[in-house]
């Protein structure tokens, strides 16, 4: 079993409930996806001022901020590079928005299951226990790892709202699926050039500061 997930050699498929998924890489920008709800399309018209098909950064914080939870703009930029066509610049059209949207209504359902004592926080624990529920059993010393730039420097314990466990959650994910992707024989175990290592890493370390 690897260090890093629940580890199965037929596929990294976790277990239900299903786990969140990115959206494909699409050029389509001049629409919503067929079905999309009536209030998400109102959500991204109403952030989108000027009419262009586009958001940036500031409008989709405004947007998830009204919908879900006050997003911290450090996330909203984590979402944006996820979520953005690579060809663009940081910013996201329809298709992708509705993409975004709904992967963040799977982390709410996530984040309600495991907010065991109705906080509207998720502790260490509970992240252990959401992330190993959705496949991912990260060691203990890396979740306190990524626990560590939340804290304030009191040495209080940790706990994350809504935005930073998506923020969290995604980070776990992305460098994951990066991983795995080197990783085809599943073994837990991948040999990895430097470039590759370093291509694979830093957008995650820099791309949304």
């Amino acid at each position: 079993m690897s260090s890093y997930g629940r580890y199965h050699s037929q596929s990294y498929a976790p277990s239900a409930p299903q786990e969140p998924s990115y959206p494909p890489s699409s050029s389509g920008y001049s629409s919503f996806p067929p079905g999309t709800p009536q209030d998400v399309i109102r959500s991204f018209q109403m952030v989108d001022r000027d009419g262009s098909g586009f958001i940036d950064e500031y409008e989709l914080q405004q947007a998830l901020s009204s919908a879900f939870h006050r997003f911290n703009l450090r996330t909203i930029r984590l979402l944006m590079f996820l979520f953005k066509h690579p060809h663009q610049p940081l910013r996201i059209g329809p298709n992708e928005f509705a993409a975004l949207w709904n992967c963040l209504g799977h982390w709410r359902g996530i984040f309600e299951r495991y907010d065991k004592d109705r906080s509207r926080k998720i502790d260490a624990l509970e992240l252990r226990d959401a992330l190993y529920g959705i496949g991912y059993a990260v060691p203990g010393s890396v979740l306190q790892l990524l626990l560590s730039k939340y804290g304030d420097g009191s040495g209080r314990r940790v706990e994350l709202g809504f935005d930073s466990f998506v923020e969290c959650g995604m980070i776990i994910k992305g460098l994951t699926d990066k991983f795995k992707e080197k990783d085809r024989g599943y073994s837990g175990s991948a040999t990895l050039k430097y470039d590759d290592f370093m291509s694979m890493v830093i957008p995650f370390l820099v791309s949304y500061e």
